[in-house]
């Protein structure tokens, strides 16, 4: 594969960046439901997005997990493209469903294929991320209750201990859970994400369960790989008032509690947010002694994954009601690109909190792209990686320690709920001839990386 032109496509940094500095470590991020396929092959047995995909009207246009990028039969060219665009890290996670059957034992096929593929990693020098759960629960778990049911907290930690085990001489870098608060709330809250339950009260209860299984995660993980940085990936934002009231503004700040601080404080100070607590009085989980002290464990960084901002309200029927920005760009997600927000939001987090090294473990955008003459011509995708990476540099410059950046995503995939329709990648997907095209992000990300590999050298 020849570059493009990329007169108009850089992403270009001060020379004195701190990301360009060796120890800053710049990689690109998948997951496996969206990638790999593959999905009754080798032992693997149905996962809640299996389930979710078919029911009518879930997904967009009737689309499933099959064949997704048939990553499962195509990693080692997938793997070479991460080489190709000189990146440092790759972050991928394990299906829960391919490397343990319906009796908790392993499946050996399974674990085959990631040992396979952790091993390429290290010949290619390139640090592995896993991450152990990436939504795709088992079904048969789903039909025992699910994040509902506090047992499972244990199973995970049973499937941890069996994959960090098996896995762990392989791997850089663990994380338990990626975006706890989608798994609650668009699962169990919201109806729109697997298994499809729409009930606040389950959204907490399942929430803190993912909680209590990240912190048991984390004591079989710091036996079994104590070398390895061991953490949890959150999803953040924050909530922006509508206008200066002080009832907008109050509005906000109680969301963005709700949102970031439910799931992030537990693990760095013990407790829940008490101003959540105290406006949510009656959707509160049930917490048992002991729970909040297996949850905040310690953890060697905090993952955030930055998409957006909002921008909140205070309404009496709704208490909080969102709306957008109508002046303001937008991707194909209809997201507001917004890179202040990152900026903002991490160094709020390191005023607020005794942090750990913080990692932004995904960020990237969802562009209409089209095959012309060979090259896609990603320009929005572009300029929304350069200015999120000058908002990471501009949070370092701050004081915020930062230590890497993962680009969503390698590929264009299954984007959960939004089928096909919505293209993430660097490498575009011909989904009908799994033909993988670089995108000119691909070429400006090449760039930057060969820059930082001769700086460092």
């Amino acid at each position: 594969m020849c570059s493009s032109d990329l007169s108009n496509f850089k992403i270009s940094l001060p020379s004195s960046s701190k990301i360009l500095d060796s120890e800053f470590t710049l990689g690109v991020a998948t997951s496996s439901f969206q990638i790999e396929g593959a999905v009754s092959e080798d032992g693997r047995i149905p996962s809640i997005w299996d389930t979710f995909c078919e029911q009518p009207n879930k997904v967009k246009n009737g689309d499933t997990g099959n064949p997704a990028c048939e990553h499962y039969k195509r990693w080692e060219e997938d793997l070479d493209l991460v080489k190709e665009m000189g990146f440092e890290a790759y972050r991928l996670s394990i299906a829960w469903p391919r490397v343990m059957d319906e009796k908790g034992q392993a499946n050996q096929k399974g674990l085959d294929f990631y040992k396979k593929l952790l091993d390429r990693l290290q010949k290619l020098e390139i640090k592995s991320y896993v991450t152990l759960y990436h939504w795709d629960l088992p079904q048969y778990l789903e039909d025992r209750g699910g994040w509902l049911n506090r047992d499972l907290a244990f199973r995970f930690q049973d499937y941890a201990d069996l994959v960090s085990r098996a896995l762990g001489d392989s791997v850089y870098s663990f994380s338990t859970l990626n975006e706890p608060w989608c798994s609650a709330f668009l699962g169990y809250g919201y109806g729109v994400h697997a298994p499809g339950h729409s009930n606040i009260r389950y959204a907490k209860q399942s929430g803190h369960h993912l909680l209590l299984a990240h912190g048991l995660a984390m004591q079989v993980l710091s036996t079994n790989v104590p070398n390895c940085q061991n953490g949890i990936v959150l999803n953040m934002g924050p909530m922006s008032p509508k206008t200066h009231r002080y009832d907008d503004y109050i509005a906000s700040k109680i969301a963005e509690a709700g949102g970031n601080h439910w799931f992030l404080e537990p693990i760095l100070e013990g407790n829940y947010p008490h101003i959540v607590n105290r406006f949510e009085p009656n959707v509160e989980p049930l917490v048992l002694e002991h729970d909040l002290k297996i949850i905040s464990h310690p953890v060697d960084y905090i993952g955030i994954n930055y998409y957006t901002r909002n921008i909140g309200s205070y309404s009496k029927d709704k208490f909080l009601e969102l709306s957008q920005n109508p002046d303001a760009e937008k991707t194909d997600m209809d997201w507001e690109i917004y890179p202040k927000g990152l900026t903002d939001l991490l160094i709020e987090l390191n005023s607020q909190y005794d942090l750990p090294p913080l990692m932004i473990t995904e960020n990237g955008a969802a562009t209409v792209d089209s095959l012309v003459d060979g090259k896609i011509s990603d320009e929005q995708r572009c300029r929304y990686f350069d200015m999120h990476l000058k908002a990471v540099h501009e949070a370092i410059e701050s004081g915020v320690d930062i230590s890497g950046y993962f680009a969503w995503s390698l590929l264009d995939n299954f984007e959960w709920a939004e089928g096909y329709e919505k293209r993430f990648g660097l490498v575009f997907v011909d989904f009908e001839t799994q033909e993988r095209v670089l995108k000119n992000s691909a070429f400006a990300f090449q760039e930057l990386l060969n820059l930082k590999h001769k700086n460092e050298n």
